[in-house]
C-alpha cells in the first residue's frame, strides 16, 4: 500500500496530495510499529533470540530477512539436507526438456516458498558487496561468464546453504571456516563454506 500511495503522488491532483501524504505517514508509522512488535516478540523468546543471533552474524542479512527466516524456518528438523531446503524455497534449478533433443536453458523452479525467495533477494545483492565469501563466489561465477540473474540466484542458494549450516550447527558465521573431512570419500561435515 505504501508503494501504491507513493506512485499515486506522481499523478495526483494537487488538492489530494496532502491527503496522500497523510496516508503515507500513517502507513510508515504502522509499518514501524509492526516491525517493532516483531523484534520484541523475537527478543522475548530465548529460542527465537538465539535463532536471530545466528543469521545476524552473516554480512548482508538484515533485520527484515532475519525475521522472515526465524518465522518461516522455525522447524529445520524436517530438512535432512540443505538440498531439501533449497527446493522448499524454490531456488533449485529446473531444466526444460521437450520431446526433441534440443534442451532449454535451466531456470529456477519457482515452486516453493515465495516469501523466503523474496526475503533473500536483497541480501544476495548486498552480500556481493560486503560478504567476503559471497564476493569470492561472485567473482568465480563472473569469470565463468555467468550473467547477473544467474549469479544472484546462485548467491541466494549459497546464502541458504550458509543459513542452513549455521542454524543446524548453532555456530555463528565464520568467513574463514574450513570444512572438516569426515572420511576418505571427501564428504564434508558442514555446508557453511559451501
Amino acid at each position: 500500500m505504501l508503494t501504491q500511495e507513493k506512485n499515486r503522488l506522481a499523478r495526483a491532483h494537487e488538492s489530494v496530495i496532502p491527503l496522500i501524504n497523510d496516508h503515507i505517514g500513517y502507513l510508515k508509522r504502522e509499518i514501524k510499529k509492526v516491525r517493532n512488535q516483531i523484534a520484541d516478540l523475537i527478543d522475548q523468546n530465548p529460542n527465537l533470540r538465539q535463532k536471530k543471533e545466528l543469521p545476524d552474524s552473516i554480512p548482508g542479512i538484515g533485520k527484515a530477512t532475519i525475521a522472515a527466516i526465524v518465522a518461516e524456518l522455525d522447524n529445520l528438523e524436517k530438512f535432512n539436507h540443505v538440498r531439501e531446503l533449497v527446493a522448499f524455497i524454490g531456488l533449485a534449478p529446473k531444466e526444460t526438456l521437450s520431446g526433441s533433443p534440443i534442451r532449454g536453458k535451466p531456470r529456477l523452479c519457482k515452486v516453493g516458498h515465495v516469501r523466503l525467495r523474496k526475503a533473500l533477494y536483497m541480501p544476495a545483492l548486498v552480500s556481493i558487496q560486503c560478504n567476503p565469501v559471497m564476493m569470492a563466489f561472485y567473482n568465480r561465477l563472473k569469470e565463468k561468464g555467468k550473467n547477473g540473474k544467474v549469479i544472484v540466484c546462485a548467491i541466494m542458494r549459497k546464502l541458504v546453504h550458509v543459513i542452513f549450516g549455521i542454524l543446524k550447527s548453532g555456530k555463528k558465521f565464520d568467513p574463514n571456516y574450513k570444512p572438516v573431512l569426515l572420511d576418505k570419500n571427501s564428504i564434508y561435515k558442514s555446508t557453511i563454506a559451501g
